[in-house]
Parts: C-alpha cells; structure tokens; sequence
C-alpha cells in the first residue's frame, strides 16, 4: 500500500499503523527488526544512486541521522521512515521486513503500475523502470528532462557505473573536465562518483534512459 497524505501534510501508512497498536512483539522478533533496517535503507539509497546528503535533501532527515541508521547505530523513529518511505515511494512495511525479495529472481513491471515521481522545479520525471524489490542491485529509468532543466552542479553518487541513453532530444552532459553533448541514439557511460553534472539546453523535452549499478561490497 502506498503512503497517503494526511490532513496535516504528513504521509500516513495505515498498516504501519495498526501495526504500531497490535500486541508488542518478543524482544528477540523487534530486534531481528530493528536489526534489517539499515541494510534496507542502505540498498534503496544506492540502487538509486543518491549519497547521504541527496537522499537528505530529498527526505528531510539528516545525513548523520542516515548514516546511523544504515550502520544500525541509531533506531529511527516512525516519523523518520515514514519520511524516507514517502521519498522512495515505497511503504513502511519494506523497511520491518513484511516485504520479502521475490522467489524467483524475475520481476514484471506492467506500464501502468511503473512509479514516477518528479523533482526540480517539476520540469524532471522520473519514471522507474526497474524492480523496487528483490536480489537486483541495478536501478534503471526513463526520465523526461523539461527544456532547460538542469542538475546541480557536482552531482556525486556512490561508488559504481551509470549509463546514459538519450531517446529524444538533447542533453548535456559534464564528467569532470569533459562536456558530451548527446542527442538521439548517443550513449555515455561513466563512473558514478566522478563529478557529473547535466542540462538540456534545448527548447524541447529530452527523453533519457539513466541507468546506475552501484558496487557491491565485499
């Protein structure tokens, strides 16, 4: 179930919550709970190929809050996953483990039930095209940039690849010193955490394919 918006702004997921007034679980059952919520957190955030402070940015919970959390050294509060269920578009329950990765390694995504969300000025979209669950570590999307949308300057995301497929229009791309300017059919591919930054300096929407695979640690 998707998180649903409140009367007040917040975001409320009504399992979540009547979960929150069931019995109390056995202690050994909270802290197997507790204990998987950091590695969760941890492989959204990279799958999507956010660092602490752009998920923090996006989220409104701190980048140090962030990091414990993924170190399992803080215990966050149901306000803070609601927050950071609400940015992923995903509910509460993927971080307690009531979501479990597919049995088999295949996941379909029908059209109609793709997740988009926007961001900037409301000129980007981002449609996912990859699993949101399951034993994957890619991240893939189509996003539409609006005409001269642009990123912020020093984009830096974790450790790992992306590739860039232009569909329709023009983007502009800059990888450390070099400036690419791909249109229809052209393809960059670059190391995540290198300096990157991008634009669409034309007068039309640019259609583009943004793929991350993010390094797995050993």
């Amino acid at each position: 179930m998707s998180p649903s918006a409140t009367s007040s702004g917040g975001v409320r997921d009504d399992a979540a919550a009547d979960r929150l007034a069931a019995a109390p679980l056995p202690e050994t059952e909270v802290s197997a709970v507790v204990s998987g919520i950091g590695p969760r957190l941890r492989s959204l955030r990279t799958r999507h190929g956010l660092s602490l402070q752009q998920l923090s940015d996006r989220s409104d919970v701190s980048p140090a809050a962030i990091h414990k959390v993924e170190q399992g050294t803080m215990v966050p509060t149901i306000t803070t996953l609601l927050k950071l269920a609400a940015t992923f578009q995903v509910p509460v329950a993927h971080f307690i483990g009531e979501v479990e990765a597919p049995d088999s390694p295949v996941v379909y995504t029908p059209a109609k039930q793709r997740r988009t969300r926007t961001e900037g000025d409301g000129d980007v979209v981002v449609g996912s095209i990859s699993a949101e669950s399951g034993p994957f570590d890619l991240a893939a999307s189509v996003t539409e940039i609006g005409a001269g949308a642009r990123s912020a300057e020093d984009n830096r995301h974790p450790a790992g690849e992306s590739l860039v497929h232009v569909q329709s229009g023009t983007l502009e791309l800059t990888v450390g010193r070099q400036v690419f300017r791909l249109t229809a059919g052209d393809s960059l591919h670059f190391r995540s955490e290198e300096s990157h930054s991008w634009r669409n300096p034309s007068g039309r929407t640019a259609k583009v394919v943004w793929v991350s695979l993010p390094e797995r640690r050993a």
